[in-house]
């Protein structure tokens, strides 16, 4: 009987995912029109790089060196591309590539695992494949020569640039720790930057270590001690290794006189433990609360500090100008103390996180705004003021129904955050066509967002509201005070509050070492509250009793008025004079936003109106119109009604989940709005007419399901 049952949900699941009133989406090239309305070229020109004129910090943030009083902000191209993905593209496509990138309003690129790439096939420790490298090297100066930096990784894989290893994207090997613990795990990876940064590019002409393209080096990415312990313990190497439990009992001996002392401090030592013998155990239970704890953070944070610097001096030495970071994960108090003396934080952060591709693997299938945005808060709580901070990878990951929310908050909360970079995670943002010939473009996949419609309009959306900056920086800043190490907790987990973190919906928020402003949150954390919080705020007049009020109804509203935020409905909305959007999941009635409404839809999306000549939305001439469902493969296939658990991605074509939303928008004069393909194509026109705009949009057009439309005014 159970299986009998277990088997009719399967069918409802296969049913429900390959259903006919899905839309195959036509579309074979995804290569972007010269002069369509996606064509961002002009809108956000990114200007020659040379030594003139270069990404540099100035004021704590990212600028360009020829106007360095002018944030830039960067919309980052992730470049993570293994033979699965099929690698790095040859010169011709290498072109087309890095054109299309700039046409979809991209001024970064950050290179991912390119040491595996390099190292794939290869038995010889630096035997770098020939053909490889040169495609590198010739993307880099087809990047370049389209205004587009670099953000490099200087190490990804734990495999480093060993020979003799093809699971190089797996997370498996040693050389992230011993890059900090072990002389010859640094000098690996100096051979590293010396043989692949220090090498003059032929087709730049210029080492890439020293070309004014490289704008950021983070030095082993993903590369904290505790992560990486997590990590191979993962795969059964234990709780901590050998290395680190040799250096824990040398960095204790140079705090404590002997054992004595020790065990007083930690209320006593386990059997057989001796500081003189150097046998003293790290927790046998990283999560359990402990002194002993306490101390392991002391000494993770003392050995990554003194790793950035030493890899630091080598870039340095190598001739590097440019900004460093390292340690981009892991939002605990700990690793944001390693972070405090980088040139620029970095962070890496998923919501609804996917482990692989394998049949079984599942997500929660759950709202991130319904969650409070939480990830996003994690993620703002890592920032250290007076800092540049970039997501180097984020994601609300596919096969998630909610992922079109992350095309609004993201790009907003960053923008209003004051953030200075954002990198959608993926093999690579866009793909030239559909049907690559590589196994994982053969369909959508997590980590694949060029080939989801979804995705690739929260990226559109995310050009406007973030790099273009539609949506106005906060003028309240509350600092997270820290004292030194005292905020240390004696287990893994202790991280900034999740109660406070949600001040980063009224303005922006980050760490300072010793803040005593009067907007400051308290360093010892227990002392304050979110609503302690709130009627500081109110009271001093950092914030509008407007706000107070909107709190009271359960919506989060930014100081600036512009963004508000409905967990409890799932709900979302931006309102700035160029663009206005909404992420939801029902709508209860009208939903104004400034010069238009919302009157009704038929299926959670995302929708935004967008000023592509750059006058308020309401006198615009030529208008943007995002409307993103929904998408799957043909064929997808779940265990389960609620589609949490995998059985089979599927196959092209993508399905677009089809859906209606009604709106209007006031305005003067004629009108015309037609569909634009995922290409830029601008399609023959839906309708016509005169004044304000009273209209029905469904995606599913006459030329095929799309999620992007043109308003033309006279």
């Amino acid at each position: 009987m159970r299986s009998l049952l277990a088997l009719a949900l399967l069918i409802v699941a296969t049913v429900g995912a390959t259903a006919q009133d899905w839309l195959p989406v036509r579309e074979t090239s995804l290569e972007v029109a010269a002069g369509s309305p996606l064509d961002f070229s002009g809108l956000l020109p990114n200007g020659a790089i040379g030594p003139e004129r270069r990404l540099v910090i100035a004021n704590g943030r990212f600028a360009m060196s020829d106007s360095p009083g002018q944030p830039q902000p960067l919309l980052c191209a992730s470049l993570a591309w293994s033979p699965a993905s099929g690698g790095f593209p040859d010169h011709a496509d290498a072109d087309r590539y890095a054109r299309q990138l700039a046409m979809h309003g991209y001024n970064v690129a950050r290179f991912h695992f390119i040491e595996s790439a390099l190292m794939f096939g290869r038995s010889g420790d630096f035997d770098f494949d020939p053909e490889v490298l040169d495609r590198v090297q010739y993307l880099m100066a087809a990047l370049k020569r389209e205004g587009i930096s670099w953000i490099l990784d200087g190490m990804t894989s734990a495999r480093g640039a060993l020979g003799g290893y093809d699971d190089r994207w797996d997370g498996k090997g040693d050389l992230k720790g011993a890059v900090l613990l072990d002389p010859a795990g640094l000098e690996h990876w100096r051979q590293l930057q010396q043989r692949f940064l220090a090498a003059v590019n032929p087709y730049t002409g210029v080492a890439t270590v020293a070309d004014p393209a490289l704008a950021l080096i983070v030095l082993v990415n993903e590369g904290g001690l505790e992560f990486d312990s997590i990590v191979r313990e993962g795969q059964g190497e234990g709780v901590y290794s050998a290395q680190l439990t040799a250096g824990f009992n040398t960095w204790l001996r140079q705090r404590y006189a002997d054992s004595a002392a020790l065990a007083a401090a930690w209320g006593g030592l386990g059997w057989g433990e001796s500081l003189e013998d150097g046998t003293i155990g790290l927790p046998a239970n990283r999560y359990a609360p402990s002194p002993r704890y306490r101390d392991v953070q002391r000494y993770f944070i003392e050995t990554e500090t003194t790793g950035t610097a030493a890899m630091s001096a080598i870039l340095r030495d190598l001739g590097y100008r440019g900004a460093i970071s390292n340690y981009n994960n892991w939002p605990i108090l700990q690793a944001s103390l390693s972070r405090r003396d980088l040139d620029a934080v970095t962070m890496n952060i998923y919501f609804d996180w996917v482990s692989g591709y394998a049949p079984g693997t599942r997500i929660e299938q759950q709202s991130s705004i319904g969650k409070g945005l939480d990830y996003i808060r994690l993620a703002a709580s890592t920032r250290w003021l007076g800092k540049p901070f970039l997501l180097t990878e984020y994601d609300h990951l596919f096969w998630n129904r909610y992922r079109y929310e992350a095309g609004l908050a993201v790009p907003a909360y960053a923008a209003f955050q004051g953030w200075d970079g954002l990198c959608r995670h993926g093999h690579g943002p866009i793909v030239l066509r559909y049907g690559e010939d590589a196994p994982h473009k053969q369909q959508m996949l997590p980590y694949a967002i060029a080939l989801d419609p979804v995705a690739r309009a929260g990226e559109t959306l995310a050009a406007l509201l973030f790099r273009r900056g539609d949506v106005a920086p906060s003028a309240l800043t509350v600092p997270f005070a820290i004292d030194g190490d005292a905020g240390l907790g004696d287990a893994i987990a202790a991280r900034e509050p999740e109660d406070l973190t949600a001040l980063m919906a009224l303005g922006a928020i980050g760490l300072e070492e010793g803040a005593t402003e009067a907007t400051s949150v308290p360093a010892a954390r227990a002392e304050s509250s979110f609503a302690d919080m709130v009627d500081r705020l109110l009271s001093g007049g950092a914030i509008a009793q407007q706000t107070a009020d909107a709190l009271a109804r359960g919506v989060y509203r930014s100081d600036t008025g512009e963004i508000d935020a409905a967990p409890d409905r799932r709900l979302l909305t931006v309102v700035t004079p160029r663009t206005v959007a909404a992420a939801f999941d029902t709508l209860d009635g009208p939903l104004a936003l400034g010069p238009a409404t919302l009157r009704g839809t038929t299926t959670p999306a995302l929708f935004a109106l967008s000023a592509l000549d750059g006058r308020p939305l309401a006198d615009s001439k030529r208008i943007l119109v995002i409307f993103a469902t929904d998408a799957r493969n043909s064929g997808m296939r779940f265990a389960d009604s609620e589609a949490r658990e995998i059985l089979d991605f599927g196959h092209l074509p993508v399905l677009i989940r089809p859906g209606a939303v009604d709106f209007s928008l006031a305005g003067t004069g004629d009108w015309r709005i037609a569909p634009v393909g995922l290409d830029g194509v601008v399609k023959p026109l839906l309708q016509s007419g005169s004044g304000p705009i009273e209209f029905r949009l469904e995606n599913g057009t006459p030329d095929g399901p799309t999620t992007y439309f043109v308003i033309e005014r006279d």
